[in-house]
């Protein structure tokens, strides 16, 4: 691992140097028994954080792989509203929620 390894703010980012040992690894990756390893240079473009930090859904469920695309390794998202039970295209927006709020704002 390279020296300049930034910690990255995700909650699904996980290390452990407790008495020698060095644990790193991403937990949203690690429940996908169908993803291909993680590695730390990952996290670098990982839309994770992003998506958590500026998503509208209320009720958002994450799934997450690792993908080998034109000889690069990245990060790819499946996201599901669990109050809708509708997987999105867009992980950021929930039509039905929108459409709630929406119908929330009108009265």
């Amino acid at each position: 691992m390279g020296k300049n390894f930034t910690r990255p703010d995700c909650p699904y980012y996980y290390e452990d140097y407790y008495r020698g040992r060095e644990t790193r690894t991403c937990r949203l990756i690690e429940r996908n028994p169908h993803s291909r390893p993680w590695h730390p240079d990952l996290c670098k473009t990982c839309p994770v954080p992003y998506i958590l930090t500026h998503t509208r859904v209320e009720h958002l469920a994450l799934e997450a792989t690792v993908v080998k695309k034109f000889f690069r390794e990245r990060v790819e998202v499946f996201a599901v509203c669990t109050k809708h039970l509708r997987e999105l295209d867009n992980p950021l927006v929930c039509p039905d929620c929108e459409a709630e709020r929406a119908g929330k704002n009108q009265t």
